[in-house]
């Protein structure tokens, strides 16, 4: 059994401001997605909380939705009218490493009624890494084998990472 000293207590850390965050926004192709993921840093990496709403809803009972999720390179959230998140660039991959290693390879998202609530602990960054870098939900799963980008389908929404 764990005893209060053998495993970290996260709980009072997200009573907390975060130290970084990315206010997501859908792309006019997907305008109803909104969302905030929030970025804390702990001794052990970084948590990651993501809450959004808006997700696109398939009807069926066996097409529970599953996104993509990831930190780009890119700056900003910005593109052209054939992909309007295009300046987001490539996986954030400091390292040069395969997928789905790459530092911004993130688990996938998993939609609930149009909504999606995502938290997990990465040491692949730090919070001030990933400063000015973005993060996109694509429309499809990653399928954590696809070489560079996991075959996660179009860029339906974007967030720049922000302090």
């Amino acid at each position: 059994m764990f005893n209060n000293n053998s495993y970290p207590n996260f709980k009072g850390l997200l009573g907390r401001p975060a130290l970084a965050m990315a206010r997501i926004r859908g792309s006019e192709q997907y305008p109803d997605i909104l969302g905030l993921v929030r970025f804390y840093q702990t001794p052990y990496g970084v948590i990651v909380l993501a809450e959004l709403k808006g997700l696109p809803n398939p009807s069926g009972d066996c097409e529970s939705p599953i996104f993509g999720f990831h930190i780009h390179e890119g700056e900003h959230c910005t593109g052209d009218a054939s992909d309007p998140f295009a300046d987001v660039r490539t996986h954030y991959n400091p390292n040069d490493c395969p997928h789905p290693y790459h530092s911004g390879d993130l688990p996938p998202l998993f939609g609930a009624n149009g909504y999606a609530f995502l938290s997990f602990l990465t040491d692949r960054f730090t919070v001030d890494e990933i400063i000015g870098r973005t993060i996109i939900v694509h429309a499809s799963p990653d399928d954590f084998t696809t070489q560079p980008s996991g075959n996660a389908g179009i860029k339906m929404a974007c967030g720049e990472i922000v302090r």
